[in-house]
C-alpha cells in the first residue's frame, strides 16, 4: 500500500497490520539515453516496490529522488543535490517513518548511483542511538526465476539498455520513444580509462569516461514482455526478502545491545 493513498485512520491500523515495515525507494531524475524518461529510475523502483508489497504487505514510501546523481549533472533534466543534502534528507525521512511507528526501514535502491551512497548510510546509523533499523535489500532471484535471467539478447547493459527499457515498457511503454532508439554503437563503453579501471585504480569521472551520454547497452531488443517477467521476478525476491526482515529480531536486539554499550565509552 502506498503511504501518500492512506487517511489518517488508515494510516494508524496499517502500520501494525504489515508488521512495522516501510519499503523506501531510492531514484533520482537523470537522462536515460535518446529513448528513456528521466522517470526510468523512479518508475522502476515504486513498481517493485509495489510488486512486492502486493505479496508481503508493507507501507510504500513515496519515491526519494534527491540521491546521487552528480555524475549527470552535465545533463538536462538532472536534479543533483549537494551531498550533505542527500543524507540530511535521508536521515530525516527515516527518523519521520520511524516516528509513525515504522521500525523495520528497507531501502530499495533502483539507481546504480547510490551503491555506494546507501552502504554508506546504512553505516551512519550507528552514530547515535535511534529506536528503528535500516535494512538494505538487494535480493538475488529466487532458484524457481533463475531463467529470467536467459531472455536477454545483449551482453552489455545497465542503463537504458534492454533490461531498463523492456520495464519500462512493461510500466509505461508510452514514455519510450521508439523512434529513438540508436544502433550507432552508443550504448558501448568509450573506455578511456580502462588501464586505470584494470589496475584498480578509479576516479569520480569513470562513469562519464565510459558513457557521456548516459546510455549503456542497447535498447532495441527490449520487450515489455521481457520486462513483466523482469518485474515479476524482482518483486517475489523482493516480497522473499520483507518476509526475512519482518520475522528478524537479532537486528533490533543487537543494534539496542551495540547502543548500550557504546554509551558506556
Amino acid at each position: 500500500m502506498f503511504w501518500e493513498e492512506l487517511t489518517g485512520d488508515e494510516f494508524e491500523k496499517a502500520v501494525p497490520a504489515v508488521g512495522r515495515v516501510c519499503l523506501l525507494p531510492l531514484s533520482v531524475l537523470e537522462r536515460h539515453g535518446h529513448h528513456m524518461p528521466l522517470s526510468t529510475d523512479m518508475l522502476i523502483g515504486r513498481e517493485l516496490c509495489r510488486r512486492a508489497a502486493a505479496l508481503e504487505p508493507a507501507i510504500v514510501f513515496p519515491n526519494m529522488i534527491f540521491n546521487q546523481i552528480l555524475e549527470a549533472r552535465h545533463c538536462a533534466g538532472t536534479i543533483a543535490v549537494d551531498p550533505e543534502v542527500m543524507l540530511a534528507v535521508l536521515d530525516n525521512a527515516c527518523r519521520e517513518i520511524a516516528r509513525n511507528g515504522l521500525k523495520k526501514i528497507v531501502i530499495v535502491n533502483a539507481h546504480g548511483g547510490n551503491n555506494s551512497l546507501m552502504r554508506y548510510f546504512s553505516q551512519t546509523q550507528l552514530a547515535s542511538r535511534r529506536d528503528y533499523v535500516v535494512y538494505i535489500a538487494e535480493p538475488n532471484l529466487l532458484p524457481e526465476d533463475a531463467e529470467v535471467e536467459k531472455q536477454w539478447a545483449t551482453t552489455v547493459d545497465g542503463h537504458a539498455g534492454e533490461e531498463e527499457t523492456s520495464m519500462i515498457l512493461a510500466i509505461r511503454p508510452d514514455l519510450v520513444h521508439a523512434d529513438q532508439f540508436r544502433d550507432d554503437g552508443e550504448g558501448q563503453p568509450q573506455g578511456r580509462m580502462s588501464a586505470l579501471r584494470k589496475a584498480g585504480v578509479e576516479t569520480a569521472i569513470w562513469w562519464y569516461a565510459d558513457h557521456p551520454t548516459h546510455y549503456r547497452g542497447d535498447g532495441l531488443p527490449a520487450t515489455a514482455e521481457k520486462g513483466e517477467r523482469l518485474l515479476a521476478a524482482r518483486g517475489r525476491a523482493l516480497a522473499a526478502a520483507i518476509r526475512l526482515i519482518k520475522a528478524d529480531s537479532e537486528g533490533p536486539r543487537l543494534q539496542a545491545e551495540f547502543f548500550a554499550a557504546a554509551a558506556q565509552h
